[in-house]
């Protein structure tokens, strides 16, 4: 099979095309023609070598860890999927990724795709929409009639914390530039705030929840905001330098996580896309090469891309 890979860490030019084995499936293994995949901020991240102590694989690497498209083999002990099945899915973490013709994916982590859903929609979903589900609902635990803010609402992460928030029955907030708030407010943010001419502070209070999906100095402000009761930041880039000491005496609470992929939520999420309450926002999609993908990560490392990044086969 063609596969895009890395075989050493460094820049975006590293990205180069390969020739692999199709992968040898596991027992609760399906093996899964790729028909998109899409790039999250992992993916530049670990070619990078950010992530080499976390990850520490032989070379060389196929990177992407999401993808949507067809079953065409299922392993001895797998029973309810079979060949045909059109499926999305975030893989476990390895050094075999998406940004390639096939992919080897356990069985768990599968959803089926919804028939409503192309395949390019349904693979921008999985790392961050699973992302947003698990920091709106298991770790933030949000409920219907409760507020929430999600920072930078109109990136990967952020539209589908939106829309997911908004499905549940909460109050959304968001944070975005103004060429933005057409797409927010469609998406279902009930107030909006241009966080290049607004303040936070200025502007909300009391807030249950908020999604910090930028840390630094919004992960600071945004404590001020909170209910100071039973307030609570969920981040997904990990605590700024300053938080320890600004809850430390207070009944505040933060988490920083890390996405587990599950199926379980994921077939959640393609509930209500088939329901139409909840759709992919894509910035670009780009056809499967490595000059497609060099072009992709330049792209998503500027941090300016609307929604998400999408690679097509």
């Amino acid at each position: 099979m063609q596969a895009v890979v890395i075989n050493q860490y460094g820049d975006e030019h590293q990205l180069e095309m390969a020739t692999l084995p199709i992968p040898t499936l596991g027992a609760h293994q399906v093996l899964v023609q790729v028909k998109a995949t899409s790039i999250n901020p992992i993916d530049w991240k670990l070619r990078e070598g950010y992530l080499q102590k976390m990850f520490d694989w032989p070379f060389p690497i196929v990177l992407g860890w999401d993808l949507a498209g067809i079953i065409t083999q299922v392993g001895v002990d797998v029973t309810d999927w079979q060949v045909g099945d059109e499926v999305f899915a975030r893989p476990d973490t390895t050094n075999r990724g998406t940004y390639a013709e096939f992919a080897a994916v356990d069985d768990h982590l599968l959803a089926h795709k919804p028939a409503n859903v192309s395949f390019a929609e349904a693979a921008a979903v999985p790392l961050a929409g699973e992302t947003a589900w698990q920091a709106l609902f298991e770790h933030g635990q949000l409920k219907a009639g409760q507020t929430v803010l999600v920072q930078a609402g109109s990136g990967g992460v952020g539209s589908y914390a939106i829309q997911l928030a908004k499905a549940a029955g909460a109050h959304v907030i968001t944070t975005t530039s103004a060429k933005h708030f057409d797409l927010v407010r469609d998406l279902g943010a009930d107030e909006i705030i241009d966080y290049r001419t607004e303040k936070i502070t200025d502007k909300i209070h009391n807030i249950d929840l908020v999604i910090d999906t930028l840390g630094g100095q919004s992960q600071i402000d945004a404590w001020q905001v909170l209910n100071p009761q039973t307030g609570r930041q969920i981040s997904i880039v990990g605590p700024a330098e300053q938080t320890p000491a600004i809850i430390a005496d207070t009944t505040l609470t933060f988490k920083a996580i890390w996405l587990i992929p599950s199926g379980a939520d994921l077939t959640a999420i393609a509930d209500l896309m088939a329901a139409k309450k909840v759709k992919s926002v894509i910035d670009s999609t780009i056809p499967f090469s490595a000059a497609g993908l060099i072009q992709a990560h330049q792209l998503s490392a500027t941090n300016h891309a609307t929604g998400k990044i999408v690679i097509t086969f």
